[in-house]
């Protein structure tokens, strides 16, 4: 079901079960016996543009960069990722809400028209719990998000439009992970059959998702747990790598003035 799933996570779950026969064993222990059995899953480093970012199309500015999010359906998220078959690619393009990180619109498809993008928009705007609060759709500057027909459908439904600025993961880090949660934990990382089975897989793992798997950031609630609650403050990860880099890069700035 989540084979992959981290090991807090995996320890949250079981510690009711654990404590009901009277078995000790904290985090940092399961962690050992894990790695002790060769059960740790190391990521698998896979790469693969799906955004072209370089187009006519008017690319809006980031409206979320420093604003606070503390509710659902504040801000959605949206990007696409591609699933490997052995036909070929497919793509998912995956709307998430940025507080509960609950996934709340997708479409898989064998191109990267689109029509696909607007097809997982419309979903999540169809199933939207609180449609009278004030929404900001956040994306990349990928063609499929600048070009009219997505530009129209958000501005139709009242939807403030946000964007990247630069070619910065951390600019849409929330849909970025979840990307790499779906492929590594929910193994949709690894080469499906086909379009059917692979559509059948990103359903469950979908449903999964949202219903079962604790999230970190949510105080181990689940994303579904979390969107129709608003009494957590949902944590924000210190970005340790962005900034040995940004530090890196000001230091090799400084050798070459030098």
């Amino acid at each position: 079901m989540m084979t992959r799933i981290g090991t807090r996570k995996l320890h949250h779950l079981i510690k009711p079960a654990l404590d009901r026969e009277g078995i000790k064993c904290g985090r940092d222990k399961l962690g050992a016996i894990l790695k002790q059995e060769g059960m740790l899953i190391k990521k698998k480093k896979n790469y693969m543009r799906t955004t072209n970012s370089y187009h006519r199309y008017y690319k809006h500015p980031n409206l979320i960069k420093d604003i606070v999010i503390n509710r659902a359906e504040q801000v959605w998220v949206s990007d696409i990722t591609y699933i490997r078959t052995h036909e070929g690619f497919l793509y998912l393009s995956l709307i998430t809400d940025a507080y509960s990180k609950q996934i709340v619109g997708y479409q898989l498809s064998d191109n990267l028209k689109a029509i696909n993008c607007i097809n997982a928009l419309k979903t999540a705007i169809k199933n939207r719990k609180y449609p009278d609060r004030s929404l900001i759709h956040h994306s990349d500057r990928g063609l499929q998000y600048c070009c009219p027909d997505y530009i129209e459908t958000l501005e139709k439904n009242h939807i403030n439009i946000s964007m990247t600025t630069k070619h910065d993961p951390y600019e849409n880090a929330v849909a970025e992970r979840i990307n790499g949660t779906l492929k590594y934990e929910f193994d949709l990382g690894d080469q499906l059959p086909d379009l059917k089975q692979a559509q059948r897989e990103i359903n469950k793992s979908v449903w999964i998702y949202n219903n079962l798997r604790p999230h970190e950031s949510c105080k181990y609630l689940t994303p579904l747990q979390t969107h129709i609650q608003e009494s957590i403050e949902v944590k924000k990860w210190p970005v340790r790598f962005k900034k040995n880099r940004d530090q890196k890069n000001i230091t090799l700035n400084q050798l070459c003035l030098t």
